[in-house]
């Protein structure tokens, strides 16, 4: 039997961005279904005790670089440590992989990870709605049309409920994966996420 995966992310997470790769192949391997779900961490940080970059501590930003500088280096995957655009509000680019998600997984995915190489790789600015459209068209989405569905009360409120529904279930952070209700936590867990998956 087939292994669903609830996908909590976000699409500004630069640890969301080192592990897409891999979730995106262990899916295929194991025939597994990916729900793709962004959410609001500026929701969720307040109820879970996270903090958004700026306000952490030094010690813990300055750890944080060279945890990206390793992980960067260890999967060979470009990155950029500091980002033109980073941070930036990334609500309008998750209510357009919502979208995208309505019309299936896969184009969900490639969204996102074309997203989330918009920030790391290219240092492209994904609240910029002139941007969004841009990275959607080269996707081969009509990207005029995916804005104007983003900005649906519809899509919107599936983006809230997606948030609600992270919180509700214990997540905290991004990237986060759900398997039978077993929370991984971060990029770093894939390989237990395989674990996961190949015991079927």
């Amino acid at each position: 039997m087939s292994k669903t995966i609830d996908y909590y992310f976000s699409p500004i997470s630069p640890w969301t961005y080192l592990g897409h790769p891999r979730l995106a192949a262990m899916s295929k391997k194991y025939g597994a279904t990916v729900n793709v779900k962004p959410m609001d961490l500026g929701k969720i940080f307040p109820v879970s005790g996270g903090l958004p970059l700026p306000q952490r501590a030094p010690q813990r930003q300055a750890y944080r670089l060279m945890e990206l500088a390793r992980w960067r280096d260890h999967l060979k995957m470009p990155l950029t440590m500091r980002p033109k655009f980073f941070p930036a509000p990334s609500d309008l680019a998750s209510c357009c992989i919502v979208a995208a998600s309505m019309q299936n997984s896969e184009t969900a995915m490639r969204l996102t990870f074309a997203l989330l190489r918009g920030v790391w790789e290219q240092e492209r600015n994904i609240a910029d709605v002139e941007t969004l459209t841009m990275i959607a068209n080269e996707q081969g989405l009509d990207g005029a049309k995916l804005i104007a569905q983003a900005q649906s009360s519809e899509i919107q409120a599936k983006y809230a409920g997606f948030t609600q529904e992270a919180m509700d279930r214990q997540v905290f952070g991004a990237p986060s994966f759900v398997i039978d209700d077993e929370i991984f936590w971060g990029q770093d867990r894939l390989e237990f996420v395989e674990r996961k998956l190949a015991s079927g």
